[in-house]
């Protein structure tokens, strides 16, 4: 068994640059900043190569709605899904602290079908196909995010002896600062899966077959799916960061919704779009 003082220990610093006390710029802000200009670098790439029905003067507008859905949801989310909502008495201010952190994946990606659904209307494009473009270009957002919630060392993994395992000062109990124990990285395997993995396989799927114009909706059903089955195996190696709910982590348990509206959008027939294709 390798003894504890040979895993490695995260003492990374959150911020890219500090200016001056808590003030500076967050490996987690940029994180979000690299993934909506990735998107919007695909969204360009995908009205070049003509399968786009967004027309390449409206994507920024686009990605000035999607930032907020993102921003607005992921905070909501956090606050109501993961109990943040108990301060609400004693700091009610709390809600609005996003530089804080406690963004939550599934209120974010609600905010983004929102956000999706309204912009689709304004601009007259199809709400499916809106969909299946910004389901294809999401997890290199989510890559960014788990990287910076490895280097902020939270939302760390369950207590383990492999020989790849970190100890995070943080995961130890206020009571008990010395009680340290080498844990999961599980945000790398967050990032890897629902991130890296799940991008090179939307990608193919976009480039490789005519779905975004003969099954409107199927990336974005494929998308749901995948990602909520990659976050519910993820669960098994992380710490649960709020009360359980029926025995299931936060996390599997609204993945499990994801699942089901996966499955109706991949199930769905559409009729075919008249305009992008190969």
């Amino acid at each position: 068994m390798t003894p504890a003082f040979a895993y490695w220990v995260d003492r990374l610093d959150p911020f890219l640059v500090r200016f001056s006390g808590n003030f500076g710029i967050r490996y987690y802000g940029f994180a979000y900043a690299l993934g909506f200009l990735a998107a919007a670098w695909l969204l360009q790439r995908y009205h070049r190569a003509g399968l786009s029905l967004l027309p390449s003067d409206r994507i920024a507008d686009f990605m000035v709605a999607a930032v907020l859905g993102v921003v607005v949801g992921g905070r909501i989310g956090s606050y109501f899904l993961y109990d943040g909502w108990r301060s609400f008495g004693t700091d009610p201010l709390a809600i609005l602290r996003v530089w804080e952190g406690g963004m939550a994946s599934h209120g974010g990606m609600i905010g983004v079908i929102l956000a999706v659904a309204w912009f689709a209307r304004s601009a007259g494009i199809p709400f499916l196909h809106l969909a299946d473009l910004v389901a294809s270009a999401a997890p290199a957002g989510l890559f960014f995010g788990r990287v910076a919630n490895f280097i902020n060392g939270e939302l760390w993994g369950r207590p383990t002896r492999v020989p790849w395992a970190v100890i995070f000062p943080r995961s130890a109990p206020a009571d008990e600062p010395g009680l340290l124990v080498p844990r999961h990285p599980s945000q790398l395997y967050e990032a890897a899966l629902e991130g890296a993995l799940l991008l090179a396989y939307m990608q193919w799927r976009l480039w490789r077959s005519d779905a975004v114009r003969a099954r409107p909706g199927r990336l974005a059903g494929e998308f749901l799916v995948l990602y909520a089955s990659v976050r519910i195996a993820c669960e098994a190696f992380r710490e649960p960061d709020a009360p359980l709910i029926l025995g299931l982590s936060r996390g599997t348990f609204y993945s499990v919704f994801m699942v089901a509206f996966g499955l109706f959008l991949w199930r769905r027939r559409g009729e075919p779009l008249r305009g992008p294709g190969p």
